[in-house]
């Protein structure tokens, strides 16, 4: 997920997290980066290609994985979920949002969207 920020920068990144779920506990064990598909400015918007979302799901299936969330960055911003993030995220997945800063990872939090997508809770992360 790092590389890919760095390799998108000063665009956003985005990808999608598979793993395993056990109760709350989620653990990434496969990071698939997406092609950022946003037709405007990408410096601070991303829209995932729907044919790398299939992609994803396939090779969840494949793998017996599951689709956890959705990572994206934040180039010269910092890790927060925005107003956007919310409103186009999607109940229960996490959500990572990485800090890149002229370049490098600066930070990364996780975020999951509650069912209204009115608020997102801190989800606690470990890399």
């Amino acid at each position: 997920m790092i590389a890919h920020g760095h390799d998108c920068y000063p665009r956003e990144c985005c990808g999608i997290m598979l793993g395993t779920l056990d109760g709350d506990h989620r653990v990434v064990t496969l990071a698939m980066v997406c092609k950022n598909v946003y037709a405007g400015d990408q410096e601070d918007r991303f829209q995932l290609d729907p044919r790398d979302q299939l992609a994803a799901d396939r090779k969840a299936r494949d793998t017996g994985l599951t689709v956890l969330g959705f990572f994206h960055s934040h180039p010269d911003e910092d890790s927060y979920f925005s107003a956007t993030d919310l409103k186009n995220s999607w109940p229960w997945y996490s959500n990572v949002v990485m800090s890149v800063r002229n370049g490098q990872f600066a930070v990364a939090r996780s975020f999951i969207a509650n069912e209204d997508q009115t608020a997102a809770t801190p989800e606690e992360l470990h890399y």
